[in-house]
């Protein structure tokens, strides 16, 4: 099972919603909305493992907590930089930041 983690991204509430739409109006099966979301999962984590990009962040931890191999942080006035490819690394400022990290190298013993 890989991780389910990115379908409440933008993306995969977007795909959710789509597919939804084409179950109730019956032209997908339930069964395949799920094969779809699965490989959505997939996909997103290949991509992910695959990027050059690189972060950093700053900010003062407000809250975190460990529950079930993840970890989730709320970053208060978080700063986050990102390395981009043949540029400028760009900043992004965020009053209220929530990271969510997991291991990927749990769900790829899983799969």
């Amino acid at each position: 099972m890989s991780l389910e983690l990115y379908r409440r991204s933008t993306l995969g509430m977007a795909l959710t919603d789509a597919l939804d739409e084409l179950v109730v109006s019956g032209v997908l099966s339930p069964t395949m909305a799920m094969k779809v979301l699965s490989e959505f999962d997939k996909s997103v984590c290949k991509s992910l493992s695959a990027s050059k990009v690189r972060s950093n962040m700053k900010g003062q931890l407000h809250t975190y907590r460990f529950c079930g191999n993840v970890w989730t942080f709320i970053v208060e006035n978080a700063t986050v930089s990102v390395a981009v490819m043949n540029g400028a690394p760009k900043e992004i400022k965020a009053k209220l930041l929530k990271v969510v990290a997991c291991d990927g190298k749990l769900s790829d013993n899983a799969n």
